[in-house]
């Protein structure tokens, strides 16, 4: 493959930013396999965004001819409290991560910061020398991360939580580094800290978080948060039925004529037309029969211009999200001790 082919797989959506392209080019010309990892706080059942999004885009990684890796940080989660602290069940959802992403993304590699960790003085003495170019005002600006403010109770331990991350991305020797765009903080310190080190400086992937099914004000409100395991009713999950997909997409905020972070739109954008040059939106004869679309463009057009009622929209998304998802909730069917409890 070339690097112009590459480039475009690296780009491809949902990329959203790509720190930067030039530096990405020089890195294909100079490394035929670089190394690409994106790091998971684990925190509960996977869903659209954190296994779906996230893995299409590891794909599109791996399919460029780069080593992908998915780093489970489980000290990271229980330095942020996820599961209480409890470590038997950080370590029982780490097995089941672990599962997921092999299946979707075959060929990744699997990482986890217990390993890491362990017997390693290296990574505490860069850890140190790290967090020597660190304030705590800027520890303290990094907390999004994590999904905390400077308004929480924080132990001390979380104000270490930016220089792991940082230092996680040094021990790995990684090429590129691959998160969300709420990730983007912790890329911009490392890309400013690390040449003073004189560390390898990675190339920064961000990508979209799509959002949960519903809006977080009222009815005119287009405020949105992404997809959450914390919210169920919210969410889409990789175990969900039919029965349960097509329930939760029924009440998804879904108005008419309106595209605007509209949810429903957007699993059509990153989801259904992914890997599909066609998408078809199934209605009775008596108002107008099926409709197909060959590019998400003309269905948001259509959409926006009132030709398709947001319930036929919505039943035949939730039809397609259901066929993608099939495949994943029949292999865990066998599994459910590594999810069931969570």
């Amino acid at each position: 493959m070339d690097i112009e082919n590459k480039i475009a797989l690296v780009k491809k959506p949902p990329t959203e930013e790509l720190i930067q392209e030039d530096e990405l080019k020089t890195l294909f010309e100079t490394n035929h396999s670089p190394k690409h990892y994106i790091g998971i706080e684990l925190s509960g059942k996977l869903h659209l965004g954190s296994l779906l999004i996230s893995g299409f885009k590891i794909n599109d990684f791996i399919n460029a001819g780069i080593q992908s890796s998915v780093y489970l940080a489980d000290w990271h989660s229980f330095i942020n409290d996820k599961f209480e602290g409890n470590w038997d069940k950080i370590k029982q959802v780490t097995n089941y991560y672990e599962e997921a992403f092999k299946f979707f993304c075959p060929g990744v590699n699997i990482v986890k910061s217990n390993s890491l960790y362990h017997n390693n003085d290296e990574y505490w003495m860069n850890l140190i020398k790290f967090s020597k170019h660190m304030t705590l005002s800027r520890a303290v600006r990094c907390l999004t991360i994590m999904g905390r403010t400077e308004k929480d109770q924080l132990s001390l331990s979380q104000y270490l939580y930016p220089s792991m991350q940082a230092v996680d991305i040094k021990e790995l020797d990684l090429d590129i580094v691959h998160a969300g765009t709420d990730q983007r903080k912790i890329h911009m310190l490392v890309r400013e800290v690390f040449p003073k080190m004189k560390w390898k400086v990675p190339v920064a992937v961000h990508q979209h978080l799509i959002p949960g099914l519903t809006n977080t004000g009222g009815a005119t409100d287009t405020t949105f948060t992404k997809m959450s395991k914390s919210n169920p009713k919210n969410s889409i999950f990789i175990h969900d039925s039919e029965k349960e997909i097509t329930s939760k997409i029924k009440i998804a905020w879904c108005p008419e004529g309106i595209s605007d972070n509209n949810p429903i739109l957007e699993y059509c954008k990153y989801l259904i037309f992914r890997d599909s040059d066609s998408f078809t939106i199934e209605r009775p004869s008596k108002f107008g029969g099926d409709m197909l679309f060959s590019t998400y463009e003309e269905l948001e057009s259509e959409y926006k211009n009132g030709k398709i009622h947001p319930l036929d929209l919505k039943l035949s998304v939730g039809r397609e999200l259901n066929d993608i998802i099939s495949p994943i909730r029949v292999y865990f069917s066998n599994k459910s001790e590594l999810f069931s409890s969570i």
